[in-house]
């Protein structure tokens, strides 16, 4: 193995566990409200179950209105610098949580929660573009994006035990803390590009720097954002991820729920049987993601697949609910864990269609709209609760929407021009 290979190997030990962690802590910080509502914070703080839904919504308007602008701003000034400002916002929005007592107050709460973690996932993968090639790109995504099931994994198991020890309140100061804390580890160790990083050399960071160049040959540079975020294909995609989003948010924020009720269990075990799926979910991304690098095969062919069994399994969860929580459960895990196995194809298909001078904007774009289908899979879901007593009609709403961006990843074409990619030296672990 030659020095540039052995440089460039770091890619994989340095920048990807950073950028893991950031976005796992952000996923904390986000999802343990659904373990907030199930351990009674609506009785709590004495309002509806409506409202309580409502809450979880308005971290989504917020996460939703401004992945654009920050998008832009990530073009202008230092991604580094907007991670570690963003930590600090939602760490300490996340605490605060667990202090307030008034609806007003925490709806300001999530909803500048939203805000400060809407830089967050496009601006990752515009950061990982710039460090990764196509070869790379969908398995450097899926570790990216393995920080929301592995943060669901061991928080279903850790916030169900300390809500159960010392209450919903004081687990959301608890777990709002630590990003606070890494906001100051991200700055020590990431940097904007690779010609900024220590730990890479110099002719490591010049050879990564050609081959990314190089990939850029066949694109022309997009003269404006408006006009690469209208393309037809764009904004397929941004639809069915608003219907990919929809069913997978309102499964996280309502899984727990889901779990306690219909297995009448200790909050420790809920938090034990809601891990189950994420675990199934890890597995299954880390192996979409191999197959999609090794295979060079089209990216979609691995996405709607996975979305079509997601939204059948979640199609017999409605069935078995008010029948079997043996089956529906069991057909929960399967739906979670399809539904988290496209993540590292889909999101590289956005820079083998768009070249890099609006990559950032592109998947803010979709990732707003994700956002937004995010807002009704949480508000909707805990609303069709409310209204109807049972689970079964949030089933329906989420295995249709499921069900509904696999038939709309079959209408996305081939792109027009394809990458021209040098052979990258092996740099993977």
């Amino acid at each position: 193995m030659t020095p540039i290979e052995v440089s460039l190997r770091k890619r994989w030990l340095y920048l990807l566990p950073a950028v893991f962690i950031t976005y796992s802590l952000a996923y904390l910080d986000r999802a343990n409200f659904g373990f907030g509502a199930a351990a009674g914070m609506a009785a709590t703080l004495a309002i509806s179950p409506a409202r309580a839904s409502l809450l979880s919504g308005f971290f989504f308007l917020g996460y939703f209105a401004f992945q654009l602008p920050g998008a832009i701003l990530a073009h202008k000034y230092s991604v580094r610098n907007m991670v570690f400002t963003s930590l600090v916002i939602w760490g300490t929005c996340a605490a605060l949580t667990g202090v307030v007592r008034q609806f007003w107050l925490l709806a300001i709460i999530r909803l500048i929660l939203g805000i400060a973690e809407s830089l967050i996932f496009p601006v990752m993968l515009h950061l990982l573009t710039r460090w990764f090639t196509r070869a790379e790109r969908s398995r450097a995504n899926a570790l990216l994006i393995l920080g929301n099931p592995v943060t669901v994994l061991w928080m279903s198991a850790i916030t169900g035990y300390l809500i159960q020890q010392f209450g919903w309140q004081r687990t959301f100061i608890i777990e709002g803390i630590p990003s606070i804390l890494w906001a100051f580890v991200w700055f020590f160790f990431v940097r904007d590009k690779p010609a900024e990083a220590r730990w890479l050399s110099p002719e490591a960071a010049d050879e990564l720097e050609r081959q990314l160049t190089h990939e850029q040959l066949s694109f022309t540079e997009a003269p404006n954002v408006r006009q690469a975020l209208l393309r037809p294909d764009i904004l397929l995609l941004a639809v069915q991820y608003f219907c990919w989003s929809l069913g997978i948010y309102g499964f996280v924020l309502w899984l727990p729920a889901i779990v306690k009720r219909g297995a009448a269990v200790s909050m420790t075990r809920t938090g034990l049987l809601a891990a189950i799926p994420y675990l199934a979910a890890i597995l299954l991304m880390l192996i979409v993601a191999y197959i999609s690098d090794k295979t060079r095969c089209p990216r979609s062919w691995l996405v709607a697949p996975f979305l079509f069994i997601g939204g059948v399994a979640l199609l017999c969860s409605y069935y078995f609910a008010s029948t079997s929580f043996t089956a529906a459960f069991l057909c929960l895990v399967v739906a979670g864990a399809c539904m988290y196995a496209p993540y590292g194809p889909y999101f590289a298909i956005v820079p083998e269609r768009v070249p890099r001078n609006v990559t950032a904007e592109v998947m803010a774009l979709i990732n707003s709209c994700g956002a937004l289908g995010g807002f009704f899979g949480s508000y909707l879901v805990g609303f069709l609760q409310a209204v109807t007593g049972n689970d079964r009609a949030g089933y329906l709403l989420m295995s249709c929407s499921v069900l509904l961006s696999a038939v709309l990843m079959l209408f996305l074409r081939k792109p027009a021009q394809r990458n021209i990619v040098a052979p990258l030296a092996p740099a993977t672990p």
